[in-house]
């Protein structure tokens, strides 16, 4: 009876101590509520991702206004505004990214173009989270102060 006890530990303690690891799931950041703001730095991406398959799995268009988020669901609408001139642009978020540490959204080639910021690369911005209903009115850049 003693034998059973001490294989059946020793084969217990194998199994747990790590022969196979454990996969524990990571908890991403909280996904934004609608009229949530986020500020951070965006970057943007274009001519070497046009026409691939996006985390949505429609074709990137980098003349479109779509955007990359980490955490916004996908098909989230959302304002985007360059706080270094105040240019906003609406987007639909059909993507996963950006990559780099430090950056919250990348904008597409159109979108970047928009809101001025191609030249630079990156800048400030701030995000307002619309939701998932696409906005009724007409696809348009605002131009104001501070934006929306």
């Amino acid at each position: 009876m003693r034998r059973g006890w001490v294989a059946l530990l020793v084969v217990g303690g194998a199994l747990g101590s790590g022969c196979a690891p454990v996969r524990r799931p990571v908890a991403a950041p909280p996904a934004l509520a609608v009229g949530a703001v986020q500020d951070g730095i965006a970057s943007w991406y274009g001519p070497g991702f046009d026409g691939r398959r996006t985390s949505s799995g429609e074709p990137y268009d980098q003349y479109d206004f779509t955007a990359a988020h980490r955490t916004l669901p996908l098909g989230t609408w959302a304002v985007v505004t360059n706080m270094t001139n105040g240019r906003s642009v609406r987007v639909y978020v059909n993507d996963r990214g950006p990559y780099v540490d430090g950056r919250v959204i990348d904008l597409s080639y159109g979108a970047a173009r928009a809101i001025g910021m191609l030249e630079p690369g990156t800048t400030a911005v701030r995000i307002l989270v619309l939701g998932t209903e696409p906005p009724s009115e007409p696809q348009s850049v605002f131009v104001g102060e501070r934006g929306p």
